[in-house]
């Protein structure tokens, strides 16, 4: 059944160098991340607003017999005579026009919540960067342990298929027996079951390893019905890990440090909006009573001191929740550090119960081989019962599987070890 699935569809081989180059360039979290920090850096670049100018033009077309404007726009022209100070005129004139092209350009100074704002989006784009950092570590950890995981599907694989083989080789043994008067029909029967019991397992690892191919495969970003196979087996490896304890420098811990100075800078911003804004502003002006014309011009410059005394009780709550936000922050990130030295020690002790487990597994797993030997032996002689037989095949496949699961854990508590304590 395994070899029609086999044969249905592509078998790729991949070693963990390949898998973690796939990731980073494939993988949907990491573009996610980076089109985050895109949006940050974008938020920063608005900051900029407090240094440079804001320049605007405009083009004005006009046609009146209001008094006054027709009066302003003729002396902006500079066309005003003698006859135009008649009263007549001032207070009945003609039709008017006047087209206007316009420069104006408005100039911070002075802005300090401007400047506590950009250094919040700054600080704000840094964290984001450390948080994609620590996006991509977790995705190499994650990839590890995929790889881990399709290495354990195939050993477990293996294990059941050979227990195939010998189901198969016990049945036709029985089978042999039976016709000789040396076994009952109920003994046939019992190895007819544990026959059936390993082809079910097997199913179930066949559906094992492609869930966790796919798994790979999701993570690569990889589409279509692969099937990937590690150039390499599962042995037990060693890791080296960064330090000893958790690191404050660790990229998402850091991240969680520069957020809290985000939060802290922007509620100084808010207090510094309760004090005045320095501005200066210009402006270039060209009039002419004729389309795209401007035969007078003039302009006008100034400095203009803002200042926003009262505006509700906005200000007011607005520093109050940015002041709230900031002690929030805090306290998340002392929640953040202690539960990471939560895990931290809880990895250790993972990894100290995979590395007794291992040895002990490795242990029944040759004492199991070993007794299964002998009773194959005395089985073939008629000097064995069937159920003990059977027992001992079982608790053989049993043992192999818990040594390999057990080589899975020791690697991941070492892998995991070492992600927690990376820098």
């Amino acid at each position: 059944m395994f070899s029609g699935v086999l044969k249905a569809q592509q078998i790729v081989p991949i070693n963990k160098a390949k898998a973690l180059s796939l990731i980073s360039e494939n993988n949907l979290a990491l573009k996610i991340s980076e089109e985050e920090l895109n949006k940050a850096k974008a938020d920063y670049r608005q900051t900029q607003a407090i240094y440079l100018p804001n320049i605007t033009a405009s083009y004005t077309g006009i046609s009146t017999t209001n008094p006054l404007m027709a009066f302003g726009s003729k002396l902006n022209q500079g066309i005003l005579t003698q006859n135009d100070f008649n009263p007549a005129l001032l207070n009945n004139p003609d039709q008017t026009q006047n087209f206007s092209t316009k420069i104006e350009i408005q100039q911070p100074l002075v802005h300090l919540d401007g400047l506590f704002h950009r250094k919040a989006a700054k600080t704000k784009m840094e964290a984001i960067s450390l948080h994609k950092a620590r996006s991509a570590e977790y995705l190499s950890f994650e990839v590890e342990k995929a790889y881990m995981q399709l290495q354990l599907a195939y050993k477990g694989l293996a294990v059941l298929e050979k227990a195939l083989l010998s189901a198969e080789e016990y049945k036709k043994l029985a089978d042999n027996n039976f016709k000789k008067g040396y076994l009952q029909r109920a003994d046939v029967l019992l190895v007819e079951v544990r026959l059936t019991e390993v082809k079910n397992q097997l199913q179930l690892a066949k559906s094992g390893l492609q869930n966790a191919s796919d798994y790979l495969s999701f993570l690569m970003n990889e589409k279509g019905f692969i099937l990937y196979k590690p150039t390499d087996s599962l042995v037990v490896n060693s890791f080296t890990t960064a330090s000893e304890s958790i690191s404050e420098n660790r990229a998402d811990i850091k991240a969680m440090s520069l957020s809290t100075e985000a939060y802290t800078a922007i509620n100084k911003a808010d207090k510094m909006s309760f004090l005045p804004n320095l501005n200066a502003f210009g402006s270039y002006e060209l009039n002419d009573n004729k389309l795209f014309q401007g035969n007078t011009g003039g302009y006008l410059v100034g400095v203009q001191l803002n200042w926003t005394l009262f505006e509700g009780s906005k200000r007011f709550g607005k520093t109050q929740h940015s002041k709230a936000a900031m002690e929030q922050s805090k306290y998340a990130y002392e929640q953040y550090v202690s539960k990471s030295n939560l895990e931290y020690s809880k990895a250790k002790r993972m990894l100290t119960d995979a590395e007794n487990k291992l040895s002990l597994t490795k242990m029944a797993l040759i004492q199991s081989e070993e007794s299964l030997r002998i009773r194959t032996n005395r089985f073939k002689e008629g000097l064995e019962k069937t159920t003990d037989l059977l027992n001992a095949e079982t608790q053989f496949a049993q043992k192999q599987l818990e040594y390999y699961q057990t080589i899975f854990e020791y690697n991941y508590a070492q892998s995991y070890l070492q992600f927690l304590t990376k820098e």
